[in-house]
Protein backbone atom coordinates (compact mmCIF):
# COMPACT_ATOMS: atom_id res chain seq x y z
CA UNK A 1 0.00 0.00 0.00
CA UNK A 2 1.23 3.49 -0.86
CA UNK A 3 1.28 6.21 1.77
CA UNK A 4 0.90 9.57 0.04
CA UNK A 5 1.42 12.97 1.61
CA UNK A 6 -1.00 15.89 1.90
CA UNK A 7 0.95 17.79 -0.75
CA UNK A 8 0.61 15.01 -3.35
CA UNK A 9 -1.94 14.80 -6.19
CA UNK A 10 -3.09 11.97 -8.45
CA UNK A 11 -0.85 13.46 -11.14
CA UNK A 12 2.18 12.70 -8.94
CA UNK A 13 1.20 9.02 -8.88
CA UNK A 14 0.89 8.90 -12.68
CA UNK A 15 4.22 10.72 -13.18
CA UNK A 16 6.07 8.37 -10.83
CA UNK A 17 4.48 5.30 -12.44
CA UNK A 18 5.39 6.56 -15.91
CA UNK A 19 8.99 7.28 -14.98
CA UNK A 20 9.40 3.95 -13.21
CA UNK A 21 9.03 2.27 -16.61
CA UNK A 22 10.46 4.96 -18.92
CA UNK A 23 13.70 5.70 -17.05
CA UNK A 24 13.83 9.38 -18.16
CA UNK A 25 11.31 11.73 -19.76
CA UNK A 26 10.09 15.28 -20.13
CA UNK A 27 6.70 16.74 -19.19
CA UNK A 28 5.86 17.07 -22.89
CA UNK A 29 6.61 13.41 -23.60
CA UNK A 30 4.59 12.36 -20.56
CA UNK A 31 1.61 14.45 -21.70
CA UNK A 32 1.90 13.21 -25.29
CA UNK A 33 2.07 9.58 -24.15
CA UNK A 34 -1.53 9.58 -22.96
CA UNK A 35 -0.47 7.77 -19.78
CA UNK A 36 -0.24 10.99 -17.77
CA UNK A 37 -3.47 12.78 -18.71
CA UNK A 38 -2.65 16.28 -17.62
CA UNK A 39 -1.27 19.33 -19.45
CA UNK A 40 2.44 19.64 -20.07
CA UNK A 41 2.50 22.73 -17.86
CA UNK A 42 0.83 20.97 -14.93
CA UNK A 43 3.09 17.91 -15.29
CA UNK A 44 6.11 20.23 -15.24
CA UNK A 45 4.82 21.91 -12.08
CA UNK A 46 4.30 18.54 -10.38
CA UNK A 47 7.74 17.29 -11.51
CA UNK A 48 9.32 20.31 -9.84
CA UNK A 49 7.37 19.57 -6.64
CA UNK A 50 8.40 15.88 -6.74
CA UNK A 51 12.01 17.02 -7.25
CA UNK A 52 11.74 19.30 -4.19
CA UNK A 53 10.75 16.25 -2.12
CA UNK A 54 13.45 13.99 -3.58
CA UNK A 55 11.17 11.64 -5.52
CA UNK A 56 12.46 12.84 -8.91
CA UNK A 57 15.79 14.13 -10.12
CA UNK A 58 15.96 16.98 -12.65
CA UNK A 59 18.70 16.16 -15.15
CA UNK A 60 18.49 19.51 -16.96
CA UNK A 61 16.61 20.74 -20.05
CA UNK A 62 13.29 19.58 -18.58
CA UNK A 63 14.36 15.95 -18.32
CA UNK A 64 13.43 14.02 -15.17
CA UNK A 65 14.06 10.58 -13.74
CA UNK A 66 12.68 8.77 -10.72
CA UNK A 67 14.92 8.47 -7.65
CA UNK A 68 15.33 5.62 -5.22
CA UNK A 69 12.88 7.41 -2.89
CA UNK A 70 10.34 7.60 -5.70
CA UNK A 71 10.72 3.88 -6.40
CA UNK A 72 10.37 3.07 -2.69
CA UNK A 73 7.18 5.11 -2.59
CA UNK A 74 5.72 3.17 -5.52
CA UNK A 75 6.44 -0.17 -3.85
CA UNK A 76 4.93 1.00 -0.56
CA UNK A 77 8.25 1.04 1.27
CA UNK A 78 8.25 4.80 1.89
CA UNK A 79 5.67 7.04 3.55
CA UNK A 80 5.76 10.26 1.49
CA UNK A 81 4.63 12.21 4.56
CA UNK A 82 8.13 11.60 6.00
CA UNK A 83 9.81 13.49 3.14
CA UNK A 84 10.97 17.08 3.43
CA UNK A 85 11.04 19.70 0.67
CA UNK A 86 14.51 20.94 1.54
Amino acid sequence: MRYSADWMTIADERILEFLSTSEISTPKKMADSGDVRFSRQYIGERCRKLTDYGMLQHLGNGVYRITEEGEKYLTGDLDAEALSDE
